[in-house]
């Protein structure tokens, strides 16, 4: 400890007493997932693309703001169970995928397939998971074969519609309002990290008063107002 406070002077380099560890950056705006506003109203159809006519894309930036994280992993390039409730993360052999882990904090997954053959009343979960809601922690979301949409509220309050597919891992923040849905090709296959113990239950809008929505609220989203 003594070594890594001490003053030097400024032609001497500073001894190196330990390796700094390194975070995994999020990923460069080219590799993040398309997404788009979706039209007002009802989504008659939740699993088709939804886009507005004209289409009006939503930017890196602006998912950022609204707390959205992101990385891009090669998941063709590792074999993972199409259900395993839990899944050991430690288990990971993916370097990249162990490192976001570590660096997170990490401690719990699980890897399910919503499929109409591997997901007992299919039908009824896709509804339901479409159902507008929150969770009182950071949703992690690993996607590793199949595709869907992730919709989330923007600071305007609008749908943003975000195509997740094989390799994007995604992170909504605690108090967003979301929900998902497979696409029309009927299939994901997604891992699911949590800090600490999983978190399973959804808190459907309106939900204004809960603590969660407001620490979003009024720590993330006023933060960003008054920065701009």
């Amino acid at each position: 400890m003594a070594e890594e406070t001490k003053q030097t002077d400024e032609t001497t380099p500073s001894p190196t007493t330990k390796k700094q560890k390194t975070m995994v950056e999020q990923s460069p705006d080219s590799e993040w997932p398309a997404a788009w506003l979706m039209p007002d109203g009802d989504c008659e159809n939740q699993k088709a693309k939804n886009m507005r006519e004209p289409n009006v894309p939503v930017t890196v930036a602006e998912l950022k703001d609204i707390g959205i994280c992101y990385w891009k992993l090669d998941a063709s390039a590792y074999d993972y169970p199409a259900i395993s409730v839990p899944w050991d993360p430690k288990d990971a052999v993916d370097p990249k995928l162990a490192q976001i882990r570590d660096d997170r904090g990490y401690s719990y997954a699980d890897i399910i397939t919503v499929h109409p053959e591997k997901l007992p009343s299919y039908d009824d979960k896709v509804k339901a998971f479409f159902e507008e809601h929150i969770h009182d922690a950071e949703e992690i979301r690993y996607i590793l074969g199949g595709s869907g949409f992730f919709d989330v509220r923007n600071k305007k309050d609008e749908w943003v519609r975000v195509h997740i597919k094989a390799g994007d891992l995604m992170t909504l923040p605690e108090g967003i309002y979301h929900r998902f849905t497979v696409d029309e090709d009927d299939c994901i296959h997604a891992m699911r990290l949590f800090i600490g113990q999983p978190v399973w239950t959804p808190f459907n809008r309106p939900c204004e008063e809960h603590e969660s929505r407001k620490k979003y609220v009024e720590g993330f989203l006023e933060e960003k107002k008054t920065e701009e």
